[in-house]
């Protein structure tokens, strides 16, 4: 069975992209996506959404 994590970002950085990406694929998860929610008076994301899956074994 695949599970899914989303985790938010709300101060957009490449640090703290970084981050979370070394935080969460150390523990397994596999990039899945990365969605940017982005202001219209800005250039600059106001959020991301990083989307992580990984297989789990079945529970019996």
């Amino acid at each position: 069975m695949t599970s899914y994590k989303v985790v938010e970002i709300s101060v957009v950085t490449d640090e703290t992209l970084e981050e979370a990406l070394n935080t969460w694929t150390a523990q397994g998860w596999q990039l899945d996506s990365i969605q940017f929610a982005m202001r219209e008076a800005s250039k600059r994301p106001a959020m991301a959404f990083i989307l992580f899956a990984r297989d789990e074994p079945e529970e019996v």
